[in-house]
């Protein structure tokens, strides 16, 4: 977390300009009881990613770019999530895949492994897939995967809908695990 006189010696700025960052709504911040500004490190750098600023070094330890030998299998249904990531394991046995089943997992694994890949189910219990796609795809923490969506639901407007919150390619289920294999080597190679 840090002062927005912090924010101001990590961007180069002076403290005013910081200032008027937060009061302006460009960078997320909220005030401590005595009413100075705190942002947390995260919106700090997701502000400096937006506007294409070079991130210093003293941020640089956080952000890690995706690791692209690895994949997440996003999907409550254990036994798709299980005939999905076998059919992966064997067709492209240089990826890592990982297993979720549920949300909170699945956001411990993506923090954790920074999957180069995620194929998502959008429906799943208890949590908001379009939520969680959006949040993938513009956290920088997790490196920015290629993020695969899938699902059941039949709502047509569904696709650009996931599109438009970052999901870089969309199926609907019953899922030709072929495609994704394509998909996937295509953005590998």
């Amino acid at each position: 977390m840090y002062s927005a006189l912090e924010v101001a010696n990590i961007c180069g700025v002076v403290n005013q300009t910081a200032i008027n960052w937060i009061r302006n709504g460009y960078l997320k911040a909220f005030n401590t009881p005595g009413g100075q500004y705190r942002v947390y490190y995260e919106d700090l750098l997701l502000f400096i990613k937006e506007r294409g600023m070079k991130v210093p070094p003293e941020l640089q330890d956080s952000v890690e770019d995706a690791h692209w030998n690895s994949i997440i299998v996003i999907d409550d249904d254990a036994v798709l999530n299980e005939a999905i990531s076998s059919f992966l394991n064997k067709n492209l046995p240089n990826l890592t895949v990982f297993k979720s089943l549920d949300g909170f997992d699945a956001g411990t694994q993506l923090v954790k492994h920074k999957p180069g890949f995620v194929i998502l189910d959008i429906d799943l219990p208890g949590v908001n897939g379009k939520e969680i796609c959006k949040k993938i795809k513009t956290d920088p923490f997790f490196g920015q995967p290629y993020i695969i969506v899938i699902t059941g639901l039949d709502d047509e407007s569904l696709e650009k809908q996931m599109k438009d919150l970052g999901a870089d390619s969309f199926f609907r289920k019953p899922i030709d695990f072929n495609a994704i294999l394509r998909e996937i080597n295509e953005v590998v190679s």
